[in-house]
C-alpha cells in the first residue's frame, strides 16, 4: 500500500509541474519574444542652425528723402462768390440781401449746377458806424458768401458772370481741384517711396554698401493754402491743403479753353514727399 501511495504522489506531483509549465510558459515566451524583437530607438536632435545674417543695423544707415511732383487737369471748380448789401435797419438790409442771393442761385442753377452743390459759406451782418470810429450807427451792412461746386470747369467762367449779371457783386476766390484725390494721393506715395529707394541704393553702391530694411519713414506735407482765406470760411481748408500737398497722376490732354475766358482751369500741380532711413549692409 505504501509503494502504491508513493507512486500516486509521484504521478500527481508530476501532473502538476506539467500544468503549470503548459499555463506559464506563454506568458514567458511572449516576454522574451518582445524583449528580443525590441530595437532601442534612437531619438534624433536637431542640431541648432546658424542665425542669419542680421541686415537691419541701426548703427550704419542711410537716410535719403522722394519727392514726386506731377500736374493734373481738375476736374472739380469752387467758386465763392459775394454779396455785399446795405441797409437803414438791419430788417431792410437782411431782405435786400436775400432778394439778390436768391437772384444769383437761380442764374446758377440755370448753367446746371444742381441745389446740393450751392451752399452759405459764411453770412455777417455788422453796424456800419458814420465816421468810422463813432459809436453812431448810420446803418447795417451783410456780407453773404455763396460757394458754387462746378462739376463742368469749363463753366466756370459763365457762373461768374451770370452771378454778377443776379447782383453779385465780389469774386471771393476761385480755386481747382480733383474729385479723385485718393487715387492720386496713393500713385504719389508710391513714386516718392521709388524715388527714395532709388537714391538710397546708388548712394551705397557707390560707397561699396547695399541697401538693407527700412528703418523710418516720414511723409513730409505743407502748403502755403494753410490758412489762406479764412475770412471768408474756411470750410475748405483741407481740400486745398490736400491737393497743393499732394501728388496726381499725370495727364495726357489739356483742357480747351477760349481766348476770352477769364478763367482759365490750367493744370494744379500736386506734390508728394518722403523721409527714408535705410540700414547698410
Amino acid at each position: 500500500m505504501k509503494h502504491i501511495s508513493t507512486l500516486v504522489n509521484t504521478v500527481l506531483a508530476f501532473v502538476l509541474i506539467l500544468i503549470l509549465l503548459t499555463t506559464g510558459l506563454p506568458n514567458f515566451s511572449a516576454r522574451a519574444a518582445a524583449q528580443g524583437d525590441s530595437v532601442p530607438t534612437v531619438t534624433a536632435t536637431a542640431e541648432p542652425t546658424e542665425e542669419p545674417q542680421a541686415s537691419c543695423d541701426p548703427n550704419r544707415n542711410i537716410h535719403v528723402s522722394g519727392t514726386a511732383v506731377v500736374n493734373v487737369l481738375p476736374d472739380r471748380a469752387l467758386i465763392q462768390l459775394g454779396v455785399q448789401s446795405n441797409g437803414k435797419t438791419p430788417k431792410q438790409v437782411q431782405a435786400i440781401n436775400a432778394a439778390t442771393i436768391s437772384k444769383v442761385i437761380k442764374a446758377v442753377k440755370a448753367l446746371g449746377v444742381e441745389a446740393k452743390d450751392i451752399s452759405t459759406d459764411r453770412y455777417v451782418i455788422q453796424p456800419v458806424y458814420q465816421p468810422y470810429d463813432s459809436l453812431f450807427i448810420d446803418g447795417y451792412r451783410i456780407y453773404n458768401i455763396v460757394s458754387i461746386t462746378m462739376r463742368d470747369v469749363d463753366k466756370a467762367s459763365d457762373a461768374i458772370a451770370a452771378a454778377f449779371q443776379a447782383g453779385a457783386n465780389q469774386v471771393v476766390n476761385v480755386e481747382f481741384y480733383t474729385s479723385e484725390l485718393r487715387k492720386h494721393r496713393d500713385q504719389a506715395r508710391e513714386m516718392a517711396m521709388k524715388a527714395a529707394s532709388e537714391k538710397a541704393n546708388a548712394l551705397s553702391q557707390a560707397a561699396g554698401a547695399a541697401t538693407g530694411c527700412v528703418l523710418n519713414i516720414n511723409e513730409n506735407s505743407w502748403s502755403y493754402f494753410n490758412g489762406h482765406n479764412w475770412w471768408y470760411g474756411g470750410n475748405n481748408q483741407n481740400l486745398w491743403t490736400q491737393n497743393a500737398v499732394q501728388n496726381a497722376a499725370p495727364s495726357g490732354g489739356e483742357i480747351p479753353s477760349s481766348d476770352d475766358s477769364p478763367v482759365s482751369a490750367g493744370h494744379i500741380s500736386i506734390r508728394a514727399e518722403v523721409s527714408v532711413t535705410f540700414a547698410l549692409r
